[in-house]
């Protein structure tokens, strides 16, 4: 019977050997560690029987061979850190890899709820709203100089108040003068057209669009008699107490364009050179 006691795969005899059971069939250990023993990610060498093997993502480890790649340390026993291929170790990690939280210094680690703005990072617990001290979380938060408040504060304490409402304004709001305004607000005080994205002036400190300012308070063409309002082909001419547009600025007999050309006043007419010499 002793005989027949042998290696599953080499037929050796086990008597009086160490042996490994697979299946319930006895392997000798050559043969054993040679089908089925794991190779070391690390070391690339195979980890036998009587070694001690560690595993880590479907890799198997010499325990020997399980260290942080920085301080070279055991981390048999520590927690630890995967970083792109290499196995680091806590301490390793936060002194060499880990952001720190922009306020309380201390490092971020992976897996923490945490949030992240413009390069800096914070424990989810640190962002705090500067106003009511409360953890933003996921909220919306609106930044102020170095400083983050929530909605509701930002709108209480920080945010610029309309001119006309009164309310506060948190975006795409109009400056004018150093005040400002909801686009909606912002409106002609001739008219009450808004004037958010249209072209408008002022007389004093009141805001006007083109036509009511034009019929309020600008010259008329001596010309053609329609304001002067300066925009668009808004160029004009002035002479004394009379202005024209450019294009109206022309000889009162012969209509060419006394633009950028010498001129002769006579009563209510303009005349150029040729016109005057006529007379």
């Amino acid at each position: 019977m002793s005989a027949a006691f042998s290696c599953r795969i080499c037929s050796q005899s086990l008597c009086g050997r160490k042996y490994i059971k697979v299946e319930e069939k006895p392997h000798c250990v050559r043969c054993y560690d040679r089908l089925y023993a794991n190779t070391c990610h690390e070391c690339k060498e195979t980890i036998g029987h009587h070694e001690k093997e560690l595993m880590h993502e479907n890799r198997s480890f010499h325990e020997r061979c399980f260290r942080c790649f920085s301080c070279d340390r055991s981390l048999a026993d520590e927690s630890f850190i995967q970083q792109g291929g290499a196995l680091i170790c806590s301490d390793c990690y936060c002194s060499q890899i880990s952001s720190k939280c922009a306020a309380c210094s201390q490092p971020v680690m992976p897996g923490s709820r945490m949030l992240e703005y413009e390069g800096s990072a914070w424990h989810e617990d640190c962002f705090l709203c500067h106003g009511c001290k409360k953890p933003i979380a996921a909220e919306a938060f609106i930044p102020d100089d170095s400083n983050f408040f929530c909605v509701s504060c930002y709108e209480q304490r920080v945010a610029p108040r309309c001119s006309l409402c009164r309310k506060a304004v948190t975006k795409g709001g109009v400056k004018f003068q150093e005040e400002v305004w909801h686009k909606d607000c912002f409106l002609c005080c001739g008219c009450s057209a808004p004037l958010a994205g249209q072209s408008f002036t002022s007389q004093g400190d009141s805001p006007y669009c083109v036509r009511c300012f034009s019929n309020l308070y600008a010259n008329k063409c001596a010309g053609c008699n329609t304001p002067i309002t300066g925009f668009g082909d808004g160029k004009y001419v002035s002479f004394e107490e009379r202005q024209w547009h450019q294009p109206c600025f022309k000889c009162s007999r012969c209509s060419v364009s006394l633009v950028g050309s010498g001129f002769f006043p006579d009563r209510d007419q303009i005349l150029c050179k040729d016109c005057n010499g006529d007379d």
